[in-house]
C-alpha cells in the first residue's frame, strides 16, 4: 500500500535572502537584486525538496513575508498596531489593523505557485491563509463607513479567489492554514470564538463544489515560530471535534509534538468522517534533533491503530519557518527531517 506524505509549507530562507530583504527595506538594495536573490533561493529550495523524494513539494514560501500576511503586504489601508500574539518564550508577533475599506488582497497565492511550477515537474501544493485569521484585522471599535458585515463579505470573496486561483493554476492541493484555531480557545475558552472561525471558514469552503473540495485541506497546529508555540498549552481535545467539521477533505494535524498523542489520535478516530484523509504530523520542526526513519515509522504505525490506513497520511507538525526572519531551524536540518518523514512513511506502508 501507499501512504501519502506532504509537507506543510515553509522552509527556512537562506541568510542571503533574509539580508537582501532587510537591505531593500533600508534602501540599500535594488528590487532587481532582491528578485535575483529570491530566484536563487527558490531554485535551491525546489532542487533540495526534489532530493528528499517527497512526492509533493512546495516552494518553501521563500518569497512570502509570512504565511499570514502575504495577501495584504504593501496595502495602503493598514496600520501596524493590530492584535498581538504572544508565544511561550516571551516573543510576540503583531498583526496589522485595517484602517479603511474596502478590504482587498494585494497578492494572491497563485502568483507563488505559478513561479514554482515553472521550475519542477513535481506536484506543487499551495498554502493559503484562512479567512478567519484575516478577520482579526478588523478593529473591535469598527471602521466608519465600513461595517464588519461588509468587511466579512469582502474577505470571503477574496479568500475564495485566493483558493480558486490556486486550483486553476494547477495546485493538486490547496491547504488552508488555520493555526489560529487552537489559539481561539486560549483567547476565548468558552469556544464561541472558535465556533465563529469555523463558521466563517465553512462559508468560504461552501462556495466550492464537492469535486473541488477533494483538493482542499486545512492545517492546524499550536503555532511554531522561533522554536516556540502560542497555544500548545491548550487542550487539543477542545479543538479537534470542531476542526473536523470543516467541509474539506484533507486535514493536516500537528501530532509529533503532542504530549497526549494517543488520546488525540483517538479523538480524531471518533470525529473524522469516511471521506476524510488525515495527515498526521510525524516530524516536529521545533525539536532541534533529527528524527530517524524508524522513529517516523513507529509514529505512523501508532496512528494506524486509530485511523484506517486508507484514510491516513503523514506530514510535518507545521512549517519550518512561517515568518521570513525565523532562523531558529537550520535549512539543512529542515530538509533532513523531510527526508526522514518520506523514508519512515514508506517503511510504515510496507509493514502495513
Amino acid at each position: 500500500m501507499i501512504i501519502p506524505t506532504e509537507p506543510i509549507g515553509s522552509i527556512p530562507r537562506p541568510q542571503q535572502l533574509i539580508e537582501a530583504v532587510q537591505k531593500l527595506e533600508k534602501g540599500e538594495l535594488s528590487q532587481a537584486a532582491l528578485d535575483a536573490a529570491s530566484e536563487d533561493a527558490l531554485r535551491d529550495t525546489i532542487r533540495r525538496f526534489e532530493a528528499t523524494e517527497s512526492p509533493v513539494i512546495t516552494d518553501g514560501e521563500q518569497t512570502k513575508p509570512s504565511f499570514a500576511t502575504y495577501p495584504i503586504h504593501g496595502a495602503s489601508n493598514l496600520a501596524p498596531d493590530g492584535i498581538t500574539i504572544p508565544f511561550a518564550d516571551g516573543h510576540t508577533r503583531q498583526l496589522p489593523r485595517l484602517t479603511a475599506g474596502p478590504f482587498r488582497y494585494v497578492t494572491y497565492a497563485s502568483s507563488y505557485l505559478e513561479t514554482a511550477r515553472k521550475l519542477t515537474n513535481r506536484p506543487v501544493k499551495q498554502a493559503v491563509i484562512s479567512a478567519s485569521a484575516l478577520s482579526l484585522l478588523y478593529p473591535q471599535d469598527g471602521i466608519s463607513g465600513y461595517s464588519r458585515e461588509q468587511f466579512l463579505e469582502d474577505l470571503m470573496s477574496e479568500a475564495e479567489r485566493d483558493i480558486r486561483s490556486c486550483l486553476e493554476a494547477g495546485a493538486p492541493v490547496v491547504q488552508i492554514d488555520f493555526t489560529e484555531g487552537r489559539l481561539a480557545l486560549k483567547l476565548d475558552p468558552s469556544g464561541q470564538l472558535l465556533d465563529q472561525f469555523v463558521a466563517l471558514n465553512n462559508r468560504v469552503i461552501e462556495r466550492f463544489s464537492e469535486k473541488e473540495r477533494l483538493c482542499l485541506g486545512v492545517h492546524s497546529c499550536p503555532g511554531g515560530d522561533r522554536d516556540a508555540t502560542h497555544s500548545a498549552d491548550v487542550d487539543y481535545g477542545g479543538l479537534l471535534p470542531k476542526l473536523l467539521t470543516l467541509k474539506v477533505t484533507n486535514f493536516y494535524l500537528q501530532m509529533a509534538s503532542e504530549p497526549n498523542r494517543g488520546q488525540a489520535l483517538e479523538l480524531v478516530r471518533r470525529f473524522m468522517l469516511p471521506n476524510h484523509k488525515v495527515f498526521i504530523g510525524v516530524i516536529d520542526p521545533i525539536n532541534p534533533g533529527l528524527e530517524t526513519a524508524d522513529e517516523v515509522c513507529a509514529r505512523v504505525l501508532q496512528a494506524a491503530e486509530h485511523i484506517p490506513a486508507d484514510q491516513l497520511g503523514t506530514t510535518d507538525d507545521c512549517g519550518f519557518a512561517p515568518f521570513l526572519d525565523d532562523t531558529s531551524t537550520a535549512r539543512d536540518l529542515a530538509f533532513s527531517k523531510i527526508a526522514a518523514r518520506v523514508q519512515g512513511t514508506a517503511m510504515a506502508a510496507e509493514r502495513l
